[in-house]
């Protein structure tokens, strides 16, 4: 038997928030520590910065992201409502608007009307949401799923450089913390990128570039405003 392909647009929802919970919980706690560290030769001040960056990050990570997808899904709906009252009063313009999509899918124009009656017939409404307005099943945006993936993945990411603030020697806390952020994002992007089909290496690079940035531009902010209240 043929091995079926696999496919991965209906992992797109979940698999974003995730990603992006988990690479901003290393990236912006990971900077915060460092930030910190840079202007402190303290611990406590340390692990705290570390502890409310977590709690601060994954509430405004799962409350956004609920947001988000919450107002994609507002306008799904109104979408769907307004196609709805189009079939009702106008179905013949409806009928000759949907063949036209099919026509320039590439079928005759014989062919796409009779396509485009057939779904018409069997269910007018999703055949409109999905060929007209792009709106399917897999894509359909899913508020609580969103915003928990993004939050738990925030504190999962996060949680790595609190431990490293808790246990790395203070003097070296900066470096430390920027060598195993790259790791755990490498990790991520690494996961990230399989769980998705694409380019392994690719993800890897791009993460770990552009956190570089962020914690090097953090530590400087730390560093100049430690030297300046010092």
């Amino acid at each position: 038997m043929m091995e079926l392909e696999k496919h991965y647009t209906n992992r797109t929802g979940w698999l974003r928030a995730a990603v992006l919970g988990a690479n901003d919980g290393i990236i912006s706690t990971t900077s915060l520590v460092i930030g910190i560290a840079a202007a402190s030769d303290t611990r406590s001040p340390i692990v705290l910065a570390a502890l409310a960056g977590i709690v601060a990050g994954s509430l405004s990570m799962a409350a956004g992201e609920y947001v988000s997808v919450s107002s994609q899904a507002d306008i799904e709906k109104a979408d769907l409502a307004r196609e709805k009252m189009e079939l009702e009063s106008m179905p013949e313009i409806e009928l000759r608007e949907l063949a036209k999509i099919y026509v320039a899918q590439g079928l005759d124009e014989d062919l796409a009307m009779q396509v485009a009656v057939q779904l018409t017939d069997k269910d007018a409404l999703t055949a409109h949401a999905r060929d007209e307005l792009g709106i399917n099943e897999i894509t359909q945006p899913k508020p609580l799923q969103a915003a928990f993936a993004s939050g738990a993945s925030f504190i999962s990411g996060a949680i790595l450089p609190f431990l490293v603030a808790f246990f790395a020697p203070i003097k070296s806390m900066v470096f430390y913390q920027y060598g195993f952020a790259i790791v755990f994002l490498a990790l991520s992007g690494a996961i990230a990128a399989k769980a998705g089909g694409s380019n392994v290496v690719k993800a890897v690079i791009r993460i770990c570039f552009w956190g570089t940035v962020a914690m090097v531009v953090t530590a400087l902010a730390g560093y100049i405003f430690g030297a300046k209240a010092g």
